[in-house]
């Protein structure tokens, strides 16, 4: 488990325990000013749901950005593996090619080979013997 898991992990497992422990303190009421009214209602647990809707909040966004990048990542998989595919269809020609343009030498070469046999052969014909 990474590092930072673990002290996420630790962290709000302290969040709880302080919670747990000072209980009474977080269910007092207290007189709460939103600037146009007065409410009574416990602070503590008001600062501990918005605690809860921060941390929900937080892992939709770590899910949304997990899932952002396998879907990127799965995007560019298959562009890489259509890349491949290219690359190695267009080495499968070049290595096509070039063996149609080494036979084709290949063969002139041969012609040619034999053609000068051919003429060397005559020549030592058409010679006097000693």
């Amino acid at each position: 488990m990474p590092l930072r898991t673990v002290v996420l992990l630790v962290i709000l497992a302290l969040v709880a325990i302080f919670a747990a422990l000072n209980w009474t303190a977080f269910v007092a009421p207290t007189t709460l000013s939103f600037g146009v009214a007065q409410v009574q209602a416990p602070l503590g647990l008001i600062m501990l749901g918005l605690l809860a809707v921060l941390t929900a909040l937080f892992l939709l966004y770590v899910v949304y950005l997990q899932t952002t990048v396998i879907l990127e990542w799965r995007r560019r998989e298959k562009e890489l593996q259509a890349s491949r595919e290219l690359a190695d269809q267009a080495e499968a020609s070049r290595l096509t090619e070039l063996r149609a343009h080494l036979d084709t030498r290949l063969t002139e070469i041969e012609n040619s080979l034999s053609a000068q046999l051919g003429e060397m052969r005559g020549s030592t014909r058409d010679r006097p013997e000693r």
